[in-house]
């Protein structure tokens, strides 16, 4: 930023640059969000050249936004517990999807691309090659019309467990977030052989899944403030066990 200052004999010409440096002020990944449950609409939409955008999730988990079994725990333990909620006016169609992501990617496409290996996409953005590991049950792919984008917390259940009381532009959030573990490519028959089920309900066949499924299952419902029923919690407990210590 400069500006001019008029002193005697002259013009003198002061170029003012601040530079403030705050320390200790990042929140935890595992904490934005949290509280209300309403994340903001800039952060359900990737940056450019960043984690979902154009990559994989920063650490060797296979969803991005993971927390570790302890902030998981600690998630869990602070869910709300309710009965399960009416179906009451449910509509897909009330959670907005899937919604443009620039450059003609829709938030599928950017899935399909973020989840494969050695993706190739054509100028549609549609993904024409590569190869994806099914998370639910270890199977490989490499056919991507045989891939499903699953919600983690499927709508319908998000729906039974609070979002019936969301506005639209919530619900559309929840249904495109690229930033948190909600949205995976797995095979097209594990995922219609969920459904809308919860954890208690169904689980992943590859049990080897079970401590990423119940992490990201649980960071989403505290992001969004979603409750949860006793068998649910009692299986997230056990899926979280899975996890190494």
């Amino acid at each position: 930023m400069g500006r001019q200052m008029r002193v005697p004999g002259g013009i003198l010409a002061v170029s003012v640059s601040i530079l403030l440096t705050v320390a200790g002020c990042s929140q935890p990944a595992a904490d934005r969000g949290a509280g209300d449950g309403k994340p903001s609409a800039s952060a359900s939409k990737p940056k450019k050249g960043t984690g979902a955008d154009d990559g994989k999730p920063a650490s060797g988990d296979v969803l991005p936004g993971m927390v570790t079994v302890q902030v998981a725990r600690t998630q869990l333990a602070g869910l709300q517990v309710a009965p399960v909620g009416s179906m009451s006016g449910y509509s897909r169609d009330k959670f907005t999807h899937w919604i443009d992501q620039g450059n003609k990617c829709d938030t599928r496409e950017t899935v399909i691309k973020r989840d494969g290996k050695d993706v190739t996409q054509n100028a549609d953005c549609k993904a024409v090659s590569g190869t994806w590991r099914s998370l639910y049950d270890g199977a490989t792919i490499s056919d991507a019309g045989k891939l499903d984008i699953d919600h983690m917390v499927p709508l319908a259940a998000a729906w039974r467990s609070g979002a019936a009381a969301w506005d639209s532009q919530r619900r559309k959030e929840f249904a495109n977030d690229l930033v948190r573990p909600q949205l995976i490519a797995v095979s097209a028959s594990s995922n219609r052989s969920k459904g809308d089920q919860t954890p208690d309900s169904w689980q992943p066949t590859d049990k080897s899944a079970w401590c990423q499924y119940g992490r990201a299952w649980t960071t989403v419902k505290s992001t969004y403030g979603l409750t949860v029923t006793e068998p649910e919690k009692r299986m997230l407990t056990t899926m979280l066990d899975t996890c190494a210590s």
